[in-house]
């Protein structure tokens, strides 16, 4: 049965390029064999390549969202929306001193979505990147960053707003199921780090270290809380894609490690690594309310998986 999914990418991101101005269309447009503009990656408030959504009318946004759709699940969608809606809650407690903005995310495309059969697309902004590759009717997803400041706006103690709390509690739940021995291989460091270690780099190389606790050394509940945090990030997906990625991981090694202390509210990190797999998260601010999350495929990230392939397919490429 043939996977609608690029079609449907392929429609919303022809139907996005029509909405636009030409003027726009030649900023939102790159080659697709422009590696270093495609393989970018910036989740900081920071110039970057395409046409910012801010520039364009209500027909050319929702495009841009609709194109968004496409490559996430309705709860992860939801997810980006409320992310995109903190920029303005953000300004309001900087005193909007910074000018920061829910416009302010910028869609770019790689090649000719009507005609090529190797083109992608990327819609990113401040804490947030979502890229998608596709490649002789193929879709290759990520990296995928979600992050998140405030990572929680709270009333009387209560959260009013926390997009990423599942992706905090679920690495909570799978620490506290932990053994005092699987406990110690877990935590790997007593302060957690500054940022995600693979950054805004385009390429991440070999595993992490160190890789902290395999899951082979897991109880049944510590293994069931470790897939179900695995689960959480591919179902950022569609329900095909992230079905499609579970299988492409199958039965291999997976390892967790946390990084700083383990009480709520303190700065802290983990990551889970496995065969062409790396997640990772971060509350990295002083109150441990600023959160950074990615989904990343280290040997297929932009496409590089489906470009092999190709590749040994069309060699003339």
């Amino acid at each position: 049965m043939e996977d609608p999914l690029p079609e449907q990418m392929r429609t919303a991101s022809t139907a996005l390029l029509t909405a636009l101005t030409p003027a726009a269309r030649e900023i939102a447009v790159h080659p697709f064999d422009d590696e270093t503009t495609r393989r970018w990656l910036e989740y900081r408030p920071r110039p970057r390549p395409g046409v910012c959504l801010a520039e364009l009318d209500v027909a050319g946004r929702k495009a841009a969202h609709r194109l968004l759709a496409t490559a996430l699940s309705p709860s992860a969608y939801a997810q980006a929306i409320a992310i995109i809606g903190l920029e303005e809650v953000l300004d309001r407690a900087e005193g909007w001193q910074r000018g920061r903005h829910s416009g302010d995310y910028w869609v770019a495309v790689f090649g000719d979505p009507a005609r090529d059969d190797r083109w992608a697309w990327r819609l990113e902004g401040h804490h947030l990147s979502v890229n998608m590759t596709v490649v002789d009717g193929q879709v290759s997803p990520a990296p995928i960053f979600f992050g998140a400041n405030p990572a929680a706006v709270r009333y009387a103690g209560r959260p009013v707003t926390r997009p990423l709390g599942v992706e905090e509690d679920l690495a909570r739940a799978l620490l506290d199921a932990l053994g005092p021995a699987e406990r110690a291989a877990a935590i790997i460091a007593d302060d957690a780090p500054a940022d995600i270690i693979s950054a805004t780099r385009g390429r991440v190389d070999g595993p992490l270290e160190p890789l902290g606790v395999p899951a082979g050394r897991l109880g049944p509940t510590g293994r069931a809380l470790l897939d179900q945090v695995v689960a959480l990030y591919l179902d950022r997906l569609p329900p095909e894609l992230a079905i499609r990625e579970a299988t492409r991981l199958g039965a291999g090694d997976l390892y967790f490690a946390w990084a700083g202390p383990t009480e709520p509210g303190k700065r802290h990190y983990y990551r889970v690594q496995g065969d062409d797999l790396l997640i990772e998260y971060d509350n990295t601010s002083a109150d441990g309310n600023h959160a950074h999350t990615v989904l990343r495929r280290p040997a297929s990230d932009f496409g590089a998986d489906v470009l092999a392939t190709h590749h040994r397919s069309h060699p003339h490429d």
